[in-house]
């Protein structure tokens, strides 16, 4: 290693500190002052979006006097507070339907629809609503010989009756149906994890 080297010096000695430029940036927008404002402060209520910048002190000053309300009445800070806890989006009224009282000066009561329909479907008797599958588990049915989803006991039984037929050694050792059976016994094992057998 040679320690005369030019990068040797450049490594382990600390660059000498650059000279420091002033630093730039908008002047102060309070009368008067001459520093650099780079504190934002905003304008009002009716400008927002649009800042002042001002120095450190000067931005304390500012938000220590700062009031959005100015020049509001008390109805007016009332009435906007009440608005805040919205966002000042307009809400109506709970239970206040205006597309019903339309309806009753039509002469017709919408009430008297619902309670038509409900009398309606008392008298027809509901079909049993079957559950519905994800098409993993209707696929397993399927891959054991059902078409729609069958009770524990019946699905247990065809899963054996498949695997002893389906089975190597009960075909003297003949292979060609093992992709079969192992197609059956993930069905088998995807119904157990599901529950359903």
């Amino acid at each position: 290693m040679d320690l005369n080297s030019p990068f040797f010096d450049r490594i382990r000695v600390k660059p000498e500190p650059a000279e420091q430029s002033p630093a730039e940036g908008p002047r102060c927008d309070h009368p008067g002052c001459g520093q650099i404002g780079l504190h934002r402060a905003p304008m009002g209520r009716l400008r927002e979006g649009q800042y002042f910048c001002f120095c450190l002190d000067h931005v304390r000053e500012y938000n220590q006097s700062y009031n959005y309300f100015k020049g509001m009445s008390d109805d007016d800070v009332m009435r906007y507070q009440r608005e805040a806890v919205v966002g000042h989006r307009p809400t109506w009224s709970m239970g206040v339907n205006r597309g019903a009282k339309a309806f009753r000066e039509d002469g017709v009561d919408p009430d008297a629809l619902f309670r038509d329909f409900g009398q309606r479907a008392r008298g027809r008797r509901a079909e049993p609503v079957k559950p519905s599958h994800p098409v993993a588990t209707m696929k397993a049915f399927h891959a054991l010989g059902f078409d729609e989803p069958v009770d524990p006991a019946t699905a247990k039984a065809r899963y054996k009756e498949l695997v002893k037929r389906l089975h190597p050694d009960a075909n003297a050792g003949d292979r060609s149906r093992e992709d079969k059976l192992r197609e059956i016994i993930q069905a088998y094992n995807h119904l157990k994890a599901a529950r359903l057998v």
